[in-house]
């Protein structure tokens, strides 16, 4: 009798039909997640750490106006060319590696704002029965080891739906799900309850999800039979709440920095952070960031956003 292989995580599903209106006016006709962390958009670093994770179907969720983000891995045959007949190989690379030859790009419409819950429902169909990722591309992780190649060797061996987590203040646990539950090996807990932005002297713990998950198909059923919550959104994390009655589920403190980069300030971190370490940029704007910091310049002799208004 043969041993029965261990599944594996071969597609990643990305939730990007979002309106980033916290981003608001720039995001009115362009998608939040093509925001660029220097050279390259949010979306493509999310797309890059599932590929390091050996995923290869890749799964959009959007909307209306998310072409952006198709057509930025689709094939750019002028800009090719242009790049090829110039002599540019560097750059030429640089566009043919968005989408490598093995990977496979599909996409779905999510027609109604109903939730984080409700993204996943739209991806039932091209997921089918597998154990699958899910990837928030506004949560922007940096990490030796990418956090999706971390959680996807644990699911190796757990064969469960893992959620990633962070430590955050308990002032802020109104701003996430929180989980609790009970270590079974560092950075690795057996979870037992999940609640949505509880209040901070109602919250289990300050265990915050973040935006990395391994699920198991069985989350389908568990959206499908859900009654919406507030705003008469369907939330991922009730979903989760409802699996953790039927099968174990695991929360994982990853290893790594997360920029929540749906807010200015975290996105001006990661911009900022990544810059002083781009192999192209990192010393002249690292040199220039120390001689601002030691700069006494008056007021009157900084730049005064008022003169770019025509």
């Amino acid at each position: 009798m043969h041993k029965k292989l261990p599944r594996s995580i071969t597609k990643a599903v990305f939730p990007i039909a979002g309106l980033g209106t916290r981003f608001l006016p720039v995001t009115k006709a362009s998608p939040k997640e093509m925001l660029p962390i220097v050279d390259k958009p949010l979306i493509q670093y999310a797309v890059e750490e599932a590929y390091a994770a050996g995923i290869r179907q890749m799964i959009f969720v959007t909307g209306r106006t998310k072409r952006a983000i198709e057509d930025h891995f689709d094939t750019a045959y002028e800009l090719e060319s242009v790049l090829e007949y110039s002599h540019k190989q560097q750059l030429l690379e640089s566009v043919r590696n968005i989408t490598p030859d093995d990977m496979h790009c599909m996409y779905v419409r999510q027609n109604r704002a109903l939730g984080l819950g409700h993204a996943i429902l739209c991806a039932e169909k091209l997921v089918g029965n597998s154990d699958f990722a899910v990837i928030l591309a506004d949560d922007f992780m940096v990490a030796e080891q990418p956090v999706m190649a971390q959680m996807v060797e644990q699911y190796h061996q757990l064969q469960k739906s893992i959620i990633a987590v962070q430590d955050v203040p308990r002032s802020q646990t109104n701003l996430y799900g929180i989980v609790s539950g009970s270590e079974v090996k560092p950075g690795l807990f057996g979870m037992s309850s999940i609640v949505e932005k509880p209040s901070p002297n109602e919250a289990p713990s300050t265990m915050a999800v973040v935006g990395r998950y391994i699920l198991t198909s069985a989350i389908f059923d568990e959206l499908k039979n859900q009654q919406p919550g507030i705003g008469g959104e369907i939330q991922l994390t009730d979903g989760i709440a409802n699996l953790l009655r039927k099968e174990q589920v695991f929360s994982y403190h990853f290893s790594g920095t997360r920029y929540d980069c749906g807010s200015k300030i975290g996105y001006l971190k990661a911009v900022v952070d990544v810059a002083c370490n781009h192999p192209e940029v990192s010393e002249p704007f690292s040199r220039w960031l120390e001689n601002k910091a030691q700069s006494t310049h008056t007021q009157a002799t900084k730049p005064n956003p008022a003169n770019y208004i025509a």
